[in-house]
């Protein structure tokens, strides 16, 4: 049992807070910003969007009356207060802008939390001059220096659409960030895996999407019960650039603290390293005779719920698609954003080649996270007893390759049904656009290959060019950037299918640079030492 410094009850449970927050911070000081960027540019980018969309107090109107009717569309954005461009900015991403938020938010508090119980490192800061709560005092202030970063910045680039809605809208983001920070804090003591405890936030995370997006399907002024029961739908309700509500921030402030105080009363009531669920005790049934059985053990949970998600994505998209070309219209700079986003063919074509593109772009992040499982079992010293057996290096790589690469295929097919199930018909041409995206996205996850078995400890970076693509390929096209600009990205090159040519040669050229980046890295993984 560790022996702590200072004893529970002590007036110095916070010692050490400030410390392990400078670490934690220089331990993010890459993903932090990549998340910020890519969240910032998203929410910055849209008034320009906008105004270039729906320039005239006509068009905005016709807007309004249309989003009033499509229920759809509410569903997947979120009602219109206002029409001005800060309301329609807070209209078209504020929900988005939350989401991302919250995503950072929990994944900061479980890495520097259940991440560092499960490697062992939290005992060994323990066993210091370091406050039984100083470790989750510390993750929470990393998680509310990221959410605050992103406010000012928020603030600051929406002020020319007025100040008093910039700062309801950016308090708003940053208010959902902190509500699923402490949402994972209070599930990282419940569980006893670090996997398990981003799993389970995740999980609430898309509840709460699927609560807003029934509420507002049914209402168009964001007032249905289910609508309220969501912290998505609480910054919606916030109504930033139209009559804001600011009694709202009152709710996400609640939240908070109410978490927090139950997280923090957790965080004194158990051991390092125990949980307050049990964990399943062993053996572990069926076989595990092999490093590919292993590897789908642990990634069996993953690869099912980015399988659910995105065929249940792919059937709401899909469903949309003739509301969404009905929603465009005649708008001529609208279809333009669409065409240079899918292609140039049909509006009905174009929206679904945009939103296949989308659907790879996430994928993107699956695979990232997918191939970099074998780093984190290799820098928690999980690896090694594995590799101590009649198991060699390639072999226990391969296994979990296999199922990040083959599992990447799997989600975009089920992505493909899914749309093809909501559009009711183009059944091929749809599968053949979703599973065109597989060669870019294998490119980001060799990348991540060649990082894990070169450069180890420069791994994490994989998440920033899986953000830049990700970043290029939403923002670009609304930004008009120029075409170099978007063939940074494995995704710009690409044929736009539905509706468009396919093209062999990107196809096959992205699938080689994959194989040879994979192969580079796993050459690297091969000759270097174990990192622990």
């Amino acid at each position: 049992m560790t022996t702590f410094a200072v004893r529970p009850g002590s007036s110095r449970q916070l010692a050490g807070t400030g410390t392990l927050l400078r670490f934690a911070l220089r331990r993010d000081r890459l993903m932090m910003p990549v998340w910020i960027a890519v969240n910032a540019l998203m929410v910055l980018s849209m008034p320009n969007t906008l105004e270039s969309l729906y320039g005239t107090p006509a068009e905005r109107a016709d807007l309004i009356r249309q989003m009033g009717t499509n229920s759809s569309l509410r569903a997947m954005v979120g009602p219109v207060f206002d029409d001005s461009l800060g309301a329609l900015t807070a209209w078209r991403v504020g929900v988005y802008a939350g989401a991302l938020a919250a995503v950072m938010s929990l994944l900061v508090v479980v890495r520097h939390t259940r991440d560092e119980e499960e490697s062992g490192r939290q005992e060994l800061v323990a066993s210091g001059m370091v406050g039984r709560r100083a470790s989750l005092t510390a993750a929470l202030l990393a998680a509310a220096v990221a959410n605050g970063v992103l406010a000012l910045l928020l603030t600051a680039g929406l002020a020319g659409q007025g100040t008093t809605g910039a700062l309801a809208l950016s308090l708003g983001i940053a208010g959902v960030g902190m509500v699923f920070a402490t949402m994972a804090a209070i599930i990282a003591q419940l569980t006893e895996s670090a996997r398990l405890a981003r799993g389970l936030t995740a999980a609430v995370l898309g509840t709460a999407f699927v609560l807003r997006a029934a509420g507002d399907s049914a209402t168009d002024d964001g007032s249905s019960v289910l609508t309220w029961l969501s912290p998505l739908g609480w910054l919606e309700n916030l109504r930033p650039y139209a009559d804001e509500r600011w009694w709202v921030l009152a709710l996400l402030a609640g939240a908070v603290l109410l978490q927090g105080a139950v997280a923090y009363g957790l965080a004194g009531r158990r051991d390092i390293g125990m949980s307050f669920l049990p964990t399943r005790p062993g053996p572990a049934s069926g076989r595990l005779g092999s490093a590919g059985a292993l590897a789908w053990r642990l990634q069996r949970g993953s690869v099912l719920g980015w399988s659910i998600g995105f065929l249940l994505v792919g059937v709401v998209y899909g469903g949309m698609t003739e509301d969404a070309a009905d929603l465009v219209g005649d708008n001529d700079n609208a279809r333009r954003i669409f065409e240079r986003m899918g292609g140039r063919s049909g509006l009905t074509d174009t929206f679904l080649a945009s939103m296949t593109g989308m659907l790879g772009l996430v994928a993107a992040l699956y695979i990232v996270a997918s191939v970099l499982r074998p780093h984190g079992e290799e820098t928690s010293g999980r690896a090694e007893p594995v590799l101590a057996n009649a198991v060699g290096r390639l072999r226990w790589a391969a296994g979990h390759l296999v199922i990040a690469f083959g599992g990447s295929a799997l989600i975009m097919l089920l992505a493909g049904l899914g749309l093809a199930a909501g559009y009711g018909k183009e059944t091929g041409p749809i599968l053949g656009a979703c599973l065109v995206q597989l060669p870019a996205i294998w490119v980001i996850g060799a990348v991540a290959v060649l990082l894990h078995g070169v450069l180890p400890r420069a791994a994490a970076a994989a998440w920033g060019v899986a953000g830049a693509a990700l970043l290029i390929g939403w923002v670009g096209p609304a930004l008009d950037v120029p075409q170099a600009v978007l063939d940074i990205s494995p995704f710009g090159h690409l044929p736009k299918l539905p509706g468009g040519s396919m093209e062999w040669r990107p196809v096959v050229v992205l699938t080689g640079l994959a194989v040879v980046l994979v192969a580079a890295g796993l050459a690297g993984l091969r000759r270097r030492d174990m990192t622990t």
